[in-house]
């Protein structure tokens, strides 16, 4: 504040204001970049790591036995348009797919009539508290019993609390690879009574890497019906559960696309963990 003083009259106290002090401490932490716009100098907040979840959607990727497959298809590749003196050359993409590809969160509309569509779902409850379980042991095919869920969430050191989102990793996306036909029939999967135990504990959302919640066939269905009593929904076609399995509580999220009147809803699906 020398300078100030400098020019004022000598009857004048220049006393920095709460306002102004912070405005000088912002001023001074502050650097010039290459650019000509201002850059904080100091250090920053640590960023969070995320950690990707999805698949990848890519033509004719694999999808449910009872939907759809994915197409995609080039439409606008790089010819030229012309405004004026000025060229563009762009790119885009024709998409054809259910609203259950990829990596997505099942609306309790697919439950039954009557149940909400995935665009009335709130966001919240694809922003979550969540952890990974460790089923990585069970067999393809296989039904996942209370007492195995039990034990794999004693092993993790974690408790379900109300609103969670509980990820299952059964290893499945490493066993069988995508390009594998077995990859939409060989899936393990939760039993009924599983699903029913998530439930009681609170969750408010599971995850599974493949296409459904429980093996092919009866016990599919079940699994399904049950979300829809309970209440409660899953997402499939999880990727990548390997990366978040034992390392304890991390925040998902998981948006689904704003579907008008959707049974279901394709999702980028990320865990961030704060470091």
């Amino acid at each position: 504040m020398d300078h100030l003083r400098a020019v004022l009259p000598r009857a004048v106290t220049v006393r920095p204001q709460p306002r102004l002090s912070r405005q000088i401490g912002a001023f001074l932490t502050t650097s010039q970049s290459p650019s000509g716009t201002r850059t904080n100098a100091t250090a920053t907040t640590p960023k969070p790591k995320l950690i990707d979840l999805s698949r990848e959607l890519y033509h004719r990727s694999p999808a449910h036995p009872f939907h759809p497959p994915v197409c995609i298809t080039p439409w606008d590749t790089h010819q030229p348009k012309k405004a004026g003196n000025t060229i563009l050359r762009s790119a885009s993409y024709a998409l054809s797919m259910s609203d259950h590809a990829g990596t997505h969160v099942d609306a309790p509309k697919h439950f039954g009539p009557g149940g909400k569509s995935i665009d009335q779902i709130p966001l919240e409850d694809f922003y979550t508290s969540a952890f990974c379980l460790d089923l990585s042991h069970v067999a393809l095919g296989a039904s996942i019993s209370v007492a195995e869920m039990e034990d794999a969430l004693s092993r993790s050191g974690q408790e379900i609390r109300e609103g969670d989102t509980v990820l299952l990793y059964m290893a499945f996306n490493k066993r069988v690879p995508f390009e594998d036909p077995r990859w939409q029939h060989d899936f393990p999967g939760l039993s009924l009574e599983a699903v029913h135990w998530l439930a009681d504990r609170g969750c408010k959302v599971f995850g599974v890497e493949a296409v459904s919640p429980a093996p092919e066939g009866e016990l599919n269905f079940q699994a399904h019906n049950a979300c829809g009593e309970r209440g409660i929904t899953h997402i499939e076609g999880l990727d990548n559960l390997e990366s978040v399995v034992g390392k304890g509580r991390f925040r998902f999220i998981g948006f689904p696309l704003k579907i008008r009147e959707g049974s279901g809803g394709p999702m980028r699906a990320v865990a961030l963990f704060d470091e």
